[in-house]
């Protein structure tokens, strides 16, 4: 039995073709329907899998440059405080360096007042020893030169 009642020839089919065509699309059908579901599902998971590691991936970047940002102002702080007691320890170094140049000032200058005072207090004794030898470093002056021996009070008096 024909479908079209027409003769086309080998286009015009069968009613029990088409019925077993039907079936069987029918089949076909209902299968990837109930298979879709699960396929989707699977496809989204496989999608949520791809993109969303990309989300968080991206997330994950986000909180390193996060992270990368507080660690650098963190490492500036500590670089300011770095110079800063840099600063202070070269103030302190120049405040020692005067005052143990002050110290040294004073102490040469108490030096070379002992020194002065020394040296006067031995110049004196020295003028007052050569005070009482110079007559008799006189006399004995004279009397190599005169070839006599002349006396120190035989000078005082002439």
């Amino acid at each position: 039995m024909d479908l079209i009642p027409y003769p086309i020839g080998p286009l015009n089919p069968k009613l029990q073709d088409v019925l077993v065509a039907l079936v069987l699309f029918s089949c076909c059908f209902l299968f990837f329907v109930r298979y879709s579901a699960r396929i989707n599902r699977l496809l989204d998971t496989r999608d949520d899998l791809i993109h969303g590691g990309d989300e968080r991936a991206e997330e994950l970047r986000a909180k390193a440059r996060r992270q990368q940002a507080d660690m650098e102002a963190v490492l500036a702080e500590a670089r300011h405080d770095a110079a800063r007691t840099r600063q202070r320890a070269a103030e302190e170094g120049a405040a020692l360096i005067a005052r143990a140049r002050e110290e040294g000032v004073r102490e040469r200058d108490a030096i070379l007042a002992a020194g002065r005072a020394r040296v006067e207090a031995e110049s004196a004794a020295a003028a007052a020893e050569l005070r009482t030898a110079v007559p008799e470093l006189a006399s004995a002056l004279a009397s190599r030169v005169v070839g006599e021996p002349i006396g120190v009070g035989a000078e005082r008096g002439s």
